[in-house]
């Protein structure tokens, strides 16, 4: 009743409309009614003869494809595509002719539904306005003989050469649901595997081709340009629009450029691929504003971001990247990648990097026409500067080329206080506290697991009013200069003044084959200097003596080291060959001037060759060596010393530790031979009772001052003489030394006061024993005498004592008067003793 109620009121209101609106209504009433019930009949029809109406899509899909498509079963699903019948084609299968061979299916798809228009479909024509495909796996094969299955696809020329024309529609719209999509290239080792929740596209066609609009929700489980390298953006969702172009004349697909969400970040991704049966190429462009160096490393294939990864940049980047290539080519596409860093900061194995910026360049191809590979690719970064633990730098180019085999290059530049320095070279090593540096060199390095090895440099670098210390020797230098020139392999060192306390030292240098050595042997290297001064403190310097103390540090993980190992390793391990010209020298008493000497320092100790010194108004020849040890250092030496003043001789080396004699009873010239070992402290003082050697003397004009061992013996026998005084006129002697004891071999003394035989034992501490005949004619008488052989027979006249002189019970020197007999006895006693 209420419906007839609602009719009758509707009819009153039409009733009441002009007559031309009227008859317009019941005109469109009867074509909406005649289409109602042609669909209805249509509807009838399909679902009475689905069984002809499916054998008739799969003989008009296989006439148009060189392979075979096939369907389960069809059911319609009228309402879904009003006003066009809709059909669920179920388990739809579409393989290429030579399947069998490759067993890759095309298309299989559970669930396929076609909207398509019956009444052209009864005109003998399929107009599919819509395909949706549910839960399906597309696979696009290319074998390795460049056979691919989407040859089922007859050509267009195929189609007009046979007369078949199109029979397809232009299909309008489709769907894609919960379908694997796979492109699987084994020609060009390409494998892109994509779990497509949602695709929808539509498309409008026109004179040139179509135009489509597509909506995407997928993953990718492989993007692979070259399935050795690996995948990019590996299990990553995709979400985004693609507006795409087809131009069926030049054959291309193109995206326009659109946002994509790739994982978290957005990308604007355009692109072209040319479709043409002998035309395969594409190109993409990426662009990706504001990502973070981990973020964009982890959507690279896993070699690349495994090495990317050392590295990271806390603050967003920007970045842009060109892929160019062949899909049936073998191996990689071009990869064109720029980026730009600014003001960020760097994690790199070694440390970090403040404030750094730079502009950065990849590609696969430095030289074009040689490939898209390794050993063709390259790395450039301009304008690249930073803060290297507070160390200002600048790197206006720097290059990683052949990535085979990873070579740096470039020029790094850097001015900053030395003081900054103490925050890279460990402090346990070197300490600096004042001066400036200035660096410019250019490098060449070997990468090895992107660290740089062994590079390679030339350039200057310069030091100026430096203050340092070199900790595990504990020697100190002030306003130290340094100018170091590197070239391709060998190192020149100049203008180098060092100044430890009162000492000032100035240098120049060179090592021969410097890097080569660094890296493989340093224990090789041998720095050539040339070393002047205007006054040199040897005790300033007796930090080489000491024993060097360890340098302590954590762990190194890496497996190379790092740059404080290396010094450290250098400094102790390589050797110094000095050419010294000293003009004033001070080590405790000892003075000298003009100094020269040709020393050796090494790991092991010192050696002085042709060492020239001029002393106490004579020249001392000198050449040694000291071998290190940890608490004292041993040392042989052969010395000629030439008309020196003996008593400045004597006090310059602590009388030489003699209790009895010493410099100030000493007077004369004296020259001497002498080879001689022993040890020294780390101090520099001689161990007691540790030389050994020779002594071979002569001395002229010399002269015995107040000596108390003369004085006390012969105040008694010569009570008239001038013992205070003795002079000699020549005297010479050789002396045997082992240990504490001095071996006096036979000499005469022939002296102002008296003459005198001398041998025996001299200790400096007990056992002496020496010998003594002494005339006790007056020398005085025979002054005269100018005959050597008269002078020598008038010698002995007269008395003659026997003495012995020997240790006393208090510890001193007693001289007694023995027999001949009993004399040569107990100095025979002392020498086997």
């Amino acid at each position: 009743m209420q419906i007839k109620a609602v009719i009758s009121r509707f009819l009153e209101k039409i009733s009441g409309l002009p007559r031309w609106v009227r008859i317009s209504f019941r005109v469109l009433s009867g074509v909406f009614l005649l289409i109602i019930i042609l669909y209805i009949g249509l509807a009838f029809y399909v679902n009475t003869h689905k069984e002809e109406i499916l054998a008739s899509i799969n003989q008009k899909i296989n006439e148009n494809i060189n392979g075979k498509f096939t369907a389960e079963s069809m059911e319609p699903t009228f309402l879904q595509g009003f006003p066009r019948v809709s059909l669920r084609i179920k388990n739809a299968v579409l393989k290429d002719s030579l399947w069998n061979s490759h067993k890759n299916t095309l298309l299989q798809a559970e669930d396929f539904n076609v909207s398509i228009n019956v009444l052209a479909f009864l005109r003998g024509t399929l107009e599919i306005k819509k395909i949706a495909i549910n839960e399906a796996k597309i696979h696009l094969f290319v074998a390795e003989n460049g056979y691919s299955n989407t040859a089922i696809f007859k050509p267009k020329q195929e189609k007009e050469a046979s007369g078949e024309g199109s029979s397809f529609a232009e299909i309008k719209a489709f769907e894609l649901h919960n379908v694997v999509f796979i492109s699987e290239n084994l020609k060009g080792k390409k494998l892109f595997k994509f779990s497509i929740n949602d695709l929808k596209g539509r498309l409008d066609y026109n004179s040139e081709g179509w135009k489509a609009a597509v909506k995407l929700d997928a993953s990718a489980q492989s993007l692979a340009f070259n399935t050795v390298h690996g995948s990019f953006i590996k299990d990553k969702t995709l979400n985004g629009k693609f507006d795409i172009a087809y131009n069926e004349k030049a054959e291309t697909i193109v995206f326009d450029p659109n946002d994509l969400e790739i994982g978290s970040d957005v990308f604007n991704i355009g692109g072209k691929f040319n479709v043409g049966k002998n035309n395969s190429g594409f190109s993409l462009h990426i662009r990706a504003d504001n990502i973070l160096w981990k973020n964009a490393s982890n959507l690279l294939s896993n070699n690349i971001s495994r090495q990317l990864n050392r590295f990271d940049l806390e603050k967003p980047i920007d970045v842009n990247c060109d892929i160019i290539g062949d899909l049936n080519a073998e191996g990689d596409p071009l990869f064109l990648v720029k980026a730009v860093v600014k003001n960020n900061r760097l994690h790199i194995p070694d440390g970090i990097i403040d404030n750094c910026s730079f502009n950065g360049m990849y590609t696969n191809e430095l030289v074009k026409g040689k490939g898209f590979n390794d050993p063709n690719s390259v790395v450039k970064l301009m304008g690249f500067k930073g803060d290297y633990k507070e160390i200002p730098f600048v790197m206006d180019s720097a290059i990683i080329n052949d990535f085979s085999k990873p070579i740096a290059s470039g020029v790094f530049k850097a001015k900053f206080p030395l003081e900054k320095l103490n925050n890279a070279v460990d402090r346990n090593l070197m300490v600096f506290s004042k001066g400036n540096a200035d660096v410019e060199f250019q490098f060449k390095a070997d990468i090895v697991d992107f660290e740089i090895t062994k590079p390679f440099v030339s350039g200057l670098v310069a030091i100026k009013n430096g203050d340092m210390r070199y900790v595990p020797r504990n020697l100190a230098f002030k306003n130290t200069n340094v100018a170091l020139n590197f070239t391709d392999k060998d190192l020149f060192i100049s203008n180098i003044r060092l100044q430890s306390g009162k000492s000032i030292v100035n240098m120049e240098g060179s090592i021969q084959n410097f890097l080569n050595l660094y890296y493989t042997e340093p224990e090789k290297l041998v720095l050539n200097w040339k070393v002047t001064s205007p006054q040199l403190y040897l005790g300033e310097f007796l930090g080489f003596l000491d024993n060097r103390k360890t340098v302590k540090r954590a762990p190194v993980k890496t497996k190379k080291g790092n740059v404080n190992d290396k010094l450290d390793f250098l400094f102790e391990k390589s050797n110094v060959a000095l050419n010294v010209q000293i003009d004033k020298f001070y080590y405790n008493k000892f003075t000298a001037t003009n100094t020269k000497a040709a020393i050796l320092l090494s790991d092991s100790g010192i050696t002085i060759q042709n060492a020239v010194v001029h002393h106490a108004g004579g020249q001392v020849n000198l050449s040694g060596s000291v071998q290190q040890g940890k608490t004292k250092n041993n040392f042989s030496m052969k010395a000629n010393v030439s008309n020196v003043a003996i008593e400045k001789f004597f006090y310059a080396f602590n009388d030489f530790d003699m209790q009895s004699l010493k410099s100030k009873n000493l007077k004369g010239y004296l020259t001497t031979s002498a080879t001689i070992s022993g040890t020294i402290s780390n101090e520099g003082k001689l161990v007691p009772n540790s030389m050994n050697g020779t002594v071979g003397f002569a001395l002229k004009n010399g002269a015995l001052i107040s000596f108390q061992p003369i004085k006390s013996a012969g105040k008694f026998a010569f009570p008239f003489r001038d013992l205070d005084n003795i002079t000699f006129s020549n005297l010479k002697g050789n002396f045997d030394i082992s240990g504490e004891k001095v071996t006096i071999h036979p000499m005469q003394i022939n002296s102002s006061v008296l003459n005198m035989d001398i041998a025996g034992i001299y200790s400096f501490g007990k056992g002496t024993n020496i010998a003594l005949d002494v005339p006790l004619r007056n020398p005085k008488n025979d002054k005269d005498i100018t005959d050597k052989e008269k002078l020598e027979e008038r010698r002995n006249r007269g008395i003659v004592l026997h003495l012995l002189a020997s240790d006393g019970d208090d510890g001193k020197i007693k001289i007694r008067l023995v027999s001949k007999k009993k004399r040569n006895e107990e100095v025979d006693l002392g020498d086997k003793q």
